[in-house]
């Protein structure tokens, strides 16, 4: 970067530096809002085993229209990589300019869409009608954030894309201040707010998310990014741009969707085992998440990596990037795996008082703690498959392993009624086949001279 503060080269080398300069500060804006929802599980744990164990399905439901506009920023990710790795600034603004109007237009049809779906979805699919009664409550608040939500989204991928991932790291830690303290303050009825209970959880995250959305495009606009990048230029939407941006963007979204949706099928199922199970698997996903952090980090910088190598014509160096990263991943998890291991118990704690809850959960939680070992190399692979543009490959092979998973999820949990951990052994029928088919399509080089 000059002095002036204009960035003069956005390629990226290949180098383990490099890799963990982007990736170190991913993983810290992943795992701060990971603490938010360390201290929502906290809190509505402390309110009872019904309010946590629905926070699951109803945190399940939302993950699933959050990663839809995660899949639409990941397929603007992967135009903006390409733009900065072949040094195209204006085309980049272009892109980011564009993408904001697509993306508040998309946000607001999936709200409606939300709106009316919701009630018919966990009025078939919830057997307790307490059950159903706070989940659609819950839901009818929380999506009201979704615009703000999906335009932060949108900078954290153009902060990634131009090799500026640390300054998403204000965006994340200012939500998550937010969040913690209107959880405890709307939750709980302190400092002269009203006790609103489980629905107090979903205001709190709409006002976090609000803030979340002003604090990254004032961090844009402080940089003086707006001279880099014109933005102003582009007032007008492009329908060209795009069509090329949903090209790219389209098989992401049904692939999140697919995937997280498999991820809702498998607590609705958990649902019918009763509160215990739907309150351990609760904690569980919560700790998923935590583990994951690192790797998720890593697999993001994988797929800008590789998409910034395509763009400056460095294809031969691809496959090296992915299995650096993947070394990394793997390292992390076993570091992180065995801490979990060795203190069981003692995490398990943090989430609840209830020793027959803590005692429930302990074997599935051995069974997370293995599959995320399989998750840290899978992830990556699959993410070096997103950065080479080709987005149909990635659906096709994430309708393939969440199919599998769901088989597994019917005939183990809806059929058989197996013990939890057993349950929680989808994820290794998931992980699995997804390194599969990723590492086999990487290693064919079919992915070679995509344009996007």
């Amino acid at each position: 970067m000059s002095q002036n503060g204009k960035i003069n080269n956005l390629g990226v080398a290949a180098t383990n530096r490099q890799i963990l300069k982007l990736a170190a500060p991913i993983s810290l804006a992943l795992l701060i809002p990971q603490l938010s929802f360390f201290t929502n599980t906290l809190f509505l744990g402390r309110l009872g085993i019904r309010e946590l164990g629905v926070n699951g399905i109803t945190g399940v439901f939302y993950l699933i229209l959050s990663m839809i506009g995660y899949g639409l920023s990941s397929g603007m990710q992967i135009q903006m990589a390409r733009r900065a790795g072949e040094g195209d600034k204006k085309g980049l603004a272009e892109i980011l300019t564009n993408g904001a109007m697509l993306s508040i237009m998309f946000s607001l049809g999936l709200m409606m869409l939300t709106l009316w779906f919701v009630p018919l979805l966990f009025g078939f699919s919830l057997h307790d009608s307490d059950n159903f009664s706070l989940s659609v409550n819950f839901v009818y608040i929380r999506v009201w954030g979704l615009p703000f939500l999906m335009l932060s989204q949108l900078f954290c991928s153009f902060f990634i894309s131009i090799g500026r991932s640390r300054l998403i790291i204000y965006g994340s830690l200012v939500a998550t201040l937010l969040n913690v303290l209107f959880d405890y303050l709307l939750i709980f009825g302190k400092g002269g707010f009203p006790a609103m209970g489980f629905r107090g959880a979903a205001v709190a995250s709409v006002i976090s998310e609000i803030f979340y959305a002003v604090t990254m495009v004032g961090i844009f606009f402080y940089h003086r990014l707006h001279h880099t990048f014109p933005v102003f230029n582009f007032r007008h939407f492009d329908y060209s741009l795009s069509q090329r941006t949903l090209k790219v963007a389209s098989p992401l979204i049904v692939q999140f969707l697919f995937s997280i949706g498999g991820w809702l099928v498998f607590f609705i199922f958990i649902e019918h085992l009763g509160g215990q199970a739907l309150a351990a698997s609760q904690v569980l996903r919560n700790i998923f998440g935590i583990v994951g952090v690192g790797t998720w980090a890593l697999a993001t910088t994988c797929n800008t990596m590789v998409s910034n190598l395509i763009g400056q014509g460095r294809r031969r160096e691809v496959m090296r990037i992915i299995w650096k990263i993947c070394k990394l991943s793997l390292m992390y998890a076993v570091v992180v795996c065995a801490l979990l291991l060795a203190f069981s118990h003692q995490f398990l704690s943090i989430y609840s008082n209830d020793l027959s809850l803590i005692d429930f959960a302990l074997p599935s939680l051995r069974i997370i703690v293995m599959a995320t070992l399989i998750m840290s190399l899978s992830t990556v692979v699959f993410n070096g498959v997103v950065g080479t543009g080709n987005t149909l490959v990635n659906l096709t092979m994430e309708i393939s392993c969440v199919g599998a998973y769901l088989v597994y999820c019917y005939f183990v949990i809806h059929k058989l009624h197996s013990p939890l951990y057993i349950c929680w052994g989808s994820e290794f029928i998931y992980w699995t086949t997804l390194f599969i088919g990723s590492f086999f399509y990487l290693k064919s080089g079919r992915w070679k001279g995509k344009d996007i």
